[in-house]
């Protein structure tokens, strides 16, 4: 036990002494856990053999993490990102692996080893990526969602290449080496994906595979049928620490299944949190899993430092460094061709390029794979272990060569820092946009201090010169909208042109803002309605009252008189917003509108209703409230036939 408690005492004191040291430099925590690694391993010695054993603890985190990357998404979501997916994630694997294998053929070693290095080396680090893209706000940018295509396509390119593998196996290795290689593979330390107990061990390849397809059903099918109703009993309770314990028994009973199929448990975690995406208790699983996956990448990150042997670096540095520099010279080429071939912005592509280079955690479960199944001699391994480790102990110089040298090179691009915000009012308006200007501009008129921001730099610099104060910087992030004031705000305007990131803003503020009001831009019903599950105070169509008051200027220029204009237009005011009322208890945002057939009746129904309705809100006479209007002269009405 004091052995136990002494080791983590000092992968504690490594992460709070190196992680906030390396933040304020600027550094990035990643590169402050490998650093914290590197101090406590190989440089001074506080930790040694028992690495390996916690590393492959600490890669449960990567399963959270993927856990939580899946309740981000939604099925539709998934669907609309296929062409990257597919087209970008699967060139980078197979481009990256063709180009890595033909290098190690040419360096005389056997094809099966050759392609095995390159299937290893054509992953990335998901986890420093993932973690570093969301420090630095990139995750929304077209540079950000790419890097997420690819890496997502890397996580499940993972399954082929481990049934790939075994095929590879050296006749050599096999016959001769049997004992070595266990021993190697036990100072690797097991991948996670062959254990003692296996619902798969000995069945023909047919049974294999329905077993394999049974788990992933049950996965997707207990998501969706089964949790909802066990989290509602859970939350009964009232018991915060049980509905933690459950999303950590839902987690590591995925993940427990997975391995038991011989499968890789971050794809089945990543599978059940894109089922539970639509939950109502998304948020609070999210809110109970982060800090573990926090915690265990930080840790996975120490291991990762601690476990580079420097002793082969240094017996033969020139080609360990030249081999980690290949990995990554290879990787950005096919990167920034893709990010070219895919028409992304400059900046966009470099953030593709450099942040994705490296190799990633996943090469260390591949490495200890191969070893375990004779297709790497130990030797190879442990050199190939350390080039891993190095390129991902690069990856946060590289996010630093985009900040310095990419990012300066285009201040006034749509990515430079946001703007420090000096004052705050009563109203934060997000987006100063064709539709958020005319807000702002009706608040400021009315003396009511606003707080205006937009990630467009040339609006922000042409409002300026006419006097209107803005600020510049992506207001869907929590810390920007914490420095605008929202803690004191009364409202919150979101008039940005982005649907997806309303939604976030609108379910971020009422979930740790409940009392400040919500007020959204919605582009269209669907939205309108997205927004309302969303716990949106008031949500207004762009576009609605616009048309009303074109169509109304139209109905006056074809000769109706101004008061019936007046009466129609309230009627279809009125007429629409209980449809829109009525219509809404249809409408599923699981289901296309277009599919929707109980919805598309309704609306038929609704449609038919609209005309007479009108009619007969025209024909009634005005009552005190429209007393301002007077009634159409009598010549008026015989010009009209009446």
């Amino acid at each position: 036990m004091g052995g136990l408690l002494f080791q983590a005492f000092i992968y504690l004191c490594a992460a709070v002494i190196a992680v906030p040291i390396a933040k304020r430099l600027g550094l990035g925590s990643v590169l402050g856990y490998l650093l914290a690694g590197i101090f406590i391993g190989p440089v001074i010695g506080l930790v040694g053999s028992e690495t390996q054993t916690i590393q492959h603890f600490a890669e449960f985190g990567v399963v959270m993490m993927l856990f939580l990357v899946g309740l981000e998404l939604q099925p539709k979501m998934l669907w609309e990102m296929r062409s990257r997916l597919i087209g970008l994630g699967g060139l980078q694997v197979a481009l990256t692996t063709a180009l890595i294998t033909a290098a190690a053929l040419m360096m005389g070693l056997f094809w099966t080893v050759a392609l095995t290095i390159g299937l290893i080396f054509s992953l990335s680090s998901t986890a420093i990526v993932l973690q570093t893209l969301n420090e630095k706000g990139l995750t929304k940018t077209e540079g950000g969602r790419a890097g997420f295509s690819v890496l997502l396509f890397q996580d499940i390119a993972v399954i082929p290449m481990l049934a790939l593998i075994p095929l590879l196996a050296l006749p050599e290795l096999v016959a001769g080496s049997g004992e070595s290689l266990t021993t190697a593979a036990e100072s690797h330390g097991d991948a996670g994906h062959h254990h003692d107990l296996s619902l798969v061990d000995g069945l023909p390849g047919w049974a294999h595979a329905l077993v394999v397809l049974g788990a992933i059903a049950s996965v997707l099918l207990g998501g969706h049928f089964l949790s909802r109703p066990l989290f509602r009993f859970i939350a009964e309770s009232r018991l915060r620490e049980i509905f933690t314990a459950s999303a950590l028994m839902l987690v590591i009973g995925i993940a427990l299944l997975m391995t038991l199929v011989d499968l890789s448990p971050a794809l089945g975690t990543f599978l059940a949190g894109v089922v539970l995406a639509n939950s109502e208790f998304r948020h609070e699983l999210e809110s109970d899993i982060e800090p573990f996956k926090g915690l265990l990448l930080g840790l996975f990150f120490i291991t990762v430092g601690a476990g580079i042997d420097f002793n082969i670096l240094f017996n033969d540095s020139l080609t360990i460094l030249s081999l980690t520099v290949g990995v990554i010279v290879i990787k950005g080429l096919v990167l920034y061709a893709l990010a070219r071939a895919f028409r992304l912005a400059t900046t966009d592509g470099w953030l593709l390029t450099l942040g994705l280079a490296q190799a990633g955690e996943f090469g260390f479960v591949l490495l200890s794979f191969s070893l375990q199944n004779q297709v790497l001699p130990a030797e190879l391994a442990s050199t190939l272990s350390l080039v891993v480790a190095l390129s991902m102990l690069l990856t946060p110089v590289l996010f630093i060569v985009y900040d310095k040298l990419i990012l300066n090179r285009q201040p006034d691009s749509d990515q430079r820092r946001a703007d420090s915000i000096d004052e705050t009012g009563s109203v934060i308006i997000a987006g100063n946009g064709r539709f958020g200007q005319i807000v702002n501009r009706l608040l400021v008129a009315s003396g009511v201090q606003t707080t205006v921001l937009d990630h467009q730099a040339d609006i922000i610099n042409m409002l300026s010169k006419v006097g209107v104060k803005s600020y510049y910087g992506d207001a869907s992030r929590p810390d920007l909208l914490h420095a605008a004031g929202i803690e004191s705000a009364k409202a919150v305007v979101i008039a940005i042109d982005d649907r997806s990131r309303t939604l976030e803003m609108v379910e971020h503020i009422r979930r740790h803002y409940p009392e400040v009001k919500i007020l959204a831009r919605a582009f269209d019903v669907n939205h309108l309605y997205l927004l309302n599950k969303a716990g949106v105070d008031i949500a207004v169509r762009e576009l609605f009252d616009g048309s009303l008051e074109l169509g109304k200027a139209a109905l006056r220029a074809v000769g109706v008189h101004p008061f019936k204009v007046e009466k129609m237009s309230m009627a279809f005011r009125k007429h629409d917003e209980n449809g829109l009322n009525t219509l809404y208890e249809l409408w599923d945002e699981n289901t296309e509108m277009a599919s929707n057939k109980a919805y598309l009746a309704r609306a038929r129904e609704h449609g038919d209703t609209l005309k007479g309705m009108m009619e007969t809100d025209r024909m009634q006479l005005h009552d005190r409230s429209e007393r301002g209007w007077t009634p159409p002269p009598k010549h008026y009405t015989k010009d009209m036939g009446e």
